[in-house]
């Protein structure tokens, strides 16, 4: 099937994506657009009972008003089950999204962001539905997944059981921006945090009576640094990256309470990335270490030092497809259909593709035109669009 015979209703695709792009449904607040879509696909002759809410959302630590929408497709010629992802939640800088059309392009009013993250996504598959169901396309069984909570840390797809998945045996995940760029990797993610308890003194009277907090960060971040820990990090046995996110007080208040007394609170969040989970973990260990060094150094005219608490824990797993791979192989002859040439790309962000594949289902995502994400610049090209439409369309009927 070449482009050129893909029956795509690009008009009703494209009116689609507007009506969602209005949908408020920042991350953990998908109800809304969850809804939409159950109420599309059914209206798209999808039964009722082809349509569940998991239970994720009961297993996420944070508030979450449902669970994963997902969606079953029973196959009109046999074969393995192909799996379609994508999320259904924005970031909240797209709370209030106002998208009008300039040419070929959705953009927002400028106050907001689009969310072109990712209701390009979600557009995309129920376009899928609506043109394999109405061209009645053959196809083999499909199970479209419709994810919560991936802007917030891809909680929807961690909690995820595979079992829900329906044997899956490769998924084509539908966050992106180019169609012919396929995402066959993507970096791990370690999160450490840790909480230094100092002694509050008066500054200008007896600064030596306390142990600042402050300076104990200070002096680790700065140690961590040097050590070649922080920001782009490259050693003998591996390579990543590192952040110092959050530095702090209690409950999200600033460190300190005034300029003459001595910090005795703080509170700092970082994180580690590397393509190998023990480096992404040894990145934040050099964090420890120098928390640790920093700890010792400190300390007040008594000698006594601050209490330093440091934790970490992988926040998700890295992965990496062979280029020869099922998946992969199958996504570029489904990219050259369209005319276009595949690029296998490597992904220094996380993606549901990492729990996915931790999961048992070999992902390769795809994309449908967002440009400049989570920012109020943030775009939809509709050509790309249409061939991420397309393109979905082509993977599930490559064997036609």
């Amino acid at each position: 099937m070449s482009e050129t015979n893909i029956p795509l209703d690009a008009k009703a695709a494209e009116d689609r994506l507007m009506r969602y792009l209005a949908i408020e449904g920042v991350t953990g607040h998908e109800a809304n657009i969850a809804a939409a879509v159950s109420a599309d696909l059914q209206a798209l002759g999808v039964p009722a009972s082809a349509i569940r809410f998991d239970d994720a959302n009961t297993r996420i630590p944070v508030p979450t008003e449902t669970g994963n929408l997902i969606v079953d497709l029973p196959g009109t010629r046999p074969g393995p089950r192909l799996l379609f992802a994508t999320h259904l939640d924005t970031v909240p800088l797209c709370a209030g999204a106002k998208p009008k059309r300039e040419g070929d392009r959705i953009v927002s009013d400028g106050s907001t962001a689009l969310g072109g993250d990712n209701r390009t996504g979600c557009a995309v598959l129920v376009t899928l539905v609506e043109t394999l169901l109405k061209q009645k396309l053959l196809h083999p069984p499909i199970t479209l997944l419709f994810t919560v909570r991936e802007e917030s840390g891809l909680h929807g797809a961690r909690e995820l059981k595979p079992a829900d998945l329906g044997g899956a045996t490769m998924c084509f995940n539908v966050d992106g921006k180019l169609p012919s760029e396929l995402l066959i990797g993507a970096v791990g993610q370690e999160n450490w945090e840790v909480e230094i308890k100092g002694k509050a003194a008066h500054a200008g009277v007896a600064p030596e009576k306390g142990i600042s907090a402050t300076l104990v960060a200070a002096v680790a971040i700065t140690d961590a640094h040097r050590a070649g820990w922080f920001g782009k990090v490259v050693k003998p046995d591996g390579n990543g990256t590192s952040n110092v996110g959050i530095f702090g007080g209690r409950d999200g208040q600033p460190a300190g309470d005034a300029t003459n007394v001595v910090t005795d609170y703080v509170y700092v969040k970082g994180e580690a990335r590397s393509p190998e989970a023990a480096f992404a973990a040894k990145i934040a260990d050099g964090y420890k270490d120098a928390f640790a060094k920093a700890q010792g150094e400190i300390k007040d005219a008594g000698g006594v030092t601050a209490e330093v608490r440091f934790e970490h824990s992988a926040a998700y797993p890295p992965f990496k497809l062979d280029e020869t791979s099922p998946a992969a192989a199958r996504a570029a002859e489904a990219v050259k259909r369209l005319g276009l040439q595949p690029t296998f790309l490597f992904s220094n962000g996380g993606l549901d593709a990492n729990w996915l594949d931790k999961h048992g289902v070999p992902t390769v995502t795809i994309g449908a035109g967002q440009h400049e994400i989570h920012t109020v610049n943030e775009y939809v090209e509709l050509s790309e669009f249409r061939q991420g439409c397309m393109l979905a369309i082509t993977l599930a009927t490559l064997d036609n």
